[in-house]
């Protein structure tokens, strides 16, 4: 097998999707200079969008192909054909010291479930718990939050299954180069994922497929060995000469565990509270908070992509920006939703928490983005290792207050906001935000330095992609929970100070987005199974 980088098609030379994998077929037998019969198959690695030039807009692949006389190929060839890498995923082979009880998992986003995938698959049948509800009905308590104001603190954005990817974009873009990510792709396909996020640069599922998805990895897990409770909340855990020896399920059944994964994503406030109880090492870690702002997805589209906006090999355009201040802060755009919808995303009561969600087709009227500042603890007040939350939480308090005390959210137009003026209402774009938008000012629910570095930012970023300061383009607050505002210490071996705690995913502080947080959740499992032998 070799590999072919660097294969480019003009937009200008197809009209339609259908054309694609013709077209490419022409460019690959060009480039390696063969005729038809001597390409056994082929498949695309990578694929990206070059757009430097709006004019001359190019469609870039990388392709592994199967061809005869593979070596006299690579003789000829020049430094954009190679041996195609070898990306074989292989598992480490299982330890030897005997488990006690089933290992037990608790979270079921993409760091649960992966890890739970793997240990069900190799024989050690874990045990998965969940706060939260299956899929389906987390979707019936989101949605009446979302229409009505209901919130449920156990089942909602933040818990359940899928975890809070479940309701976002999807992305599966990473900045870790690791074989695993591989694995996490191709189990998200043979769950019903569409096959083209193995090779696009920029994959994504959409909240409406992932729903799916999910539900099928849980099935793959149950039908290994594994086992799943929904609305478990882990509300304590017993410790004995230093290691974990049972959990207590909603205050009312103890079980006994010897290996516990913890995965409880980066909202279990109250779980990160009883873990510092019992001594485990938590210490504080930057994150980042700022809002939401909103584009008509047209806007972004021509930005990006000139007069071939809309052409159907193209889609909605996204961006990804960042700015750095004199003042020494950052600001970035994060988790761009193109197509999208802003979300509330409340954990707790009486606070505003907002989110990105866009579904697979992202053919919704606006572009959404986090608009973010990173903040570290020497912003925090005092030296608690649960200060970030505090901080966190403070922010998400007088945004519900702002909003009226009711889950609408506080809003502001971005010619107000860089202005220091109330908005009184909205023009050409309307807010997505349910259940409902106040117009507002911001500032008062952000740390002036936010505040600041944002106005900066956004005038920075219209430089880069014009439009970004429509005067009619909305900002909606606050957006706090961009990462963990902790990580649970945890040493080479994945465990903690108390033996038998692995932290995982983005929740423990180990990742950030789903596929970072899949990857985790396998690495961890590998540590379970080189220690112990399958059940």
């Amino acid at each position: 097998m070799i590999r072919i980088s660097n294969l480019k098609i003009r937009l200008r030379e197809i009209d339609d999707p259908k054309d694609e994998l013709p077209v490419l077929k022409q460019k690959l037998l060009a480039k390696l200079r063969i005729p038809e019969r001597d390409l056994k198959h082929f498949r695309i690695t990578k694929k990206s969008v070059d757009a430097r030039k709006k004019d001359d807009i190019c469609l870039v692949y990388s392709v592994d192909a199967d061809v005869r006389n593979e070596s006299g190929i690579l003789r000829k060839a020049d430094t954009n054909v190679s041996p195609a890498p070898d990306m074989e995923y292989k598992m480490v082979s299982p330890g030897s010291e005997k488990l006690p009880e089933r290992p037990v998992i608790v979270g079921m986003g993409p760091a649960g479930l992966f890890a739970g995938l793997m240990l069900s698959r190799y024989g050690y049948r874990p045990i998965l718990v969940d706060r939260g509800e299956d899929v389906d009905s987390r979707v019936r308590k989101i949605n009446r939050f979302w229409n009505e104001g209901v919130l449920d603190t156990e089942s909602n954005v933040q818990f359940g299954e899928g975890g809070a990817g479940t309701f976002s974009d999807g992305k599966l873009t990473t900045l870790i180069n690791d074989v695993r990510c591989a694995v996490v792709l191709e189990e998200f396909v043979k769950a019903g994922a569409p096959k083209e996020i193995l090779y696009l640069n920029k994959p994504h599922i959409g909240t409406d497929l992932l729903r799916s998805v999910v539900k099928n990895i849980r099935r793959e897990i149950m039908a290994c060995g594994g086992e799943v409770r929904f609305s478990t909340k882990v509300t304590d855990i017993m410790v004995n000469d230093g290691n974990i020896h049972a959990v207590r399920l909603n205050d009312s059944e103890t079980l006994r565990c010897s290996v516990l994964l913890l995965a409880p994503g980066h909202s279990a406030r109250d779980t990160f509270e009883m873990l510092k109880k019992h001594g485990v090492n938590i210490i504080p870690k930057p994150f980042s908070i700022g809002v939401r702002i909103e584009h008509p997805q047209k806007l972004i589209n021509f930005a990006q992509y000139g007069d071939a906006a809309g052409h159907p090999v193209l889609g909605a355009a996204d961006y990804k920006l960042a700015y750095h201040s004199k003042n020494g802060r950052s600001a970035y755009t994060f988790c761009m939703c193109p197509g999208g919808y802003v979300v509330a995303a409340a954990s707790e009561h009486n606070g505003i928490v907002t989110n990105g969600m866009s579904e697979y087709k992202r053919d919704g009227k606006n572009a959404n983005a986090a608009l973010l500042v990173g903040v570290s603890p020497s912003d925090f007040a005092g030296d608690d290792p649960l200060a970030g939350v505090e901080f966190q939480r403070k922010w998400e308090r007088l945004a519900y207050k702002l909003g009226g005390s009711n889950y609408m959210a506080p809003a502001q137009l971005t010619e107000d906001f860089l202005n220091d003026r109330r908005s009184t209402g909205f023009g050409s774009v309307s807010p997505t935000y349910r259940p409902g938008v106040v117009p507002s000012e911001l500032r008062e629910c952000l740390p002036d330095y936010v505040v600041q570095t944002m106005k900066e930012a956004i005038l920075y970023f219209d430089s880069k992609l014009k439009g970004f300061a429509l005067p009619d383009s909305i900002l909606t607050g606050v957006e706090t929970r961009s990462s963990s505002p902790v990580r649970i210490v945890r040493d080479e071996n994945h465990t903690a100070n108390i033996g038998g705690i692995y932290p995982v995913g983005e929740g423990a502080g180990y990742a950030g987005g789903i596929m970072s947080s899949a990857v985790d959740g396998i690495k961890t499992a590998e540590k379970v199974i080189q220690k112990y032998m399958p059940l």
